[in-house]
């Protein structure tokens, strides 16, 4: 029997303290994180073609995570992507939603919510 290789996880946050401990809890939950500090460094890195999963904050410096979703989309990907934000406001939420995302997270959250929309994202 072959064994699965770890699913890979890619963060997007602006926030150095926020992608640290969400990195943290999620390979201590087995996952290969790839932690990223923007919608720039994400596109230009290997995560962009390798991870199961984007886990994306809305607002960043310079591209935003509703932007680099678009992007995403029109360049054929498939991944899956969880919106997070600390922003209030159900105008976006529903951009998020309109863009395509799995699901989508308001700051704080638990990790058992985090927990299950990579699960509902990767399966």
């Amino acid at each position: 029997m072959v064994p699965s290789r770890q699913k890979i996880v890619a963060i997007v946050d602006d926030d150095a303290g926020f992608l640290a401990a969400i990195g943290r809890l999620l390979k201590a939950r087995g996952f290969d994180v790839r932690s990223l500090p923007s919608a720039e460094a994400f596109l230009g890195s290997a995560a962009r073609r390798d991870a199961d999963c984007l886990v994306l904050d809305i607002q960043l410096k310079g591209m935003s995570g509703l932007d680099l979703r678009i992007q995403l989309a029109r360049s054929g990907s498939a991944m899956p992507v969880i919106f997070m934000t600390a922003l209030e406001g159900e105008g976006i939420r529903q951009q998020a939603l309109e863009a395509g995302c799995i699901d989508y997270l308001r700051k704080p959250f638990s990790p058992r919510v985090l927990f299950a929309a990579i699960e509902k994202a990767i399966g």
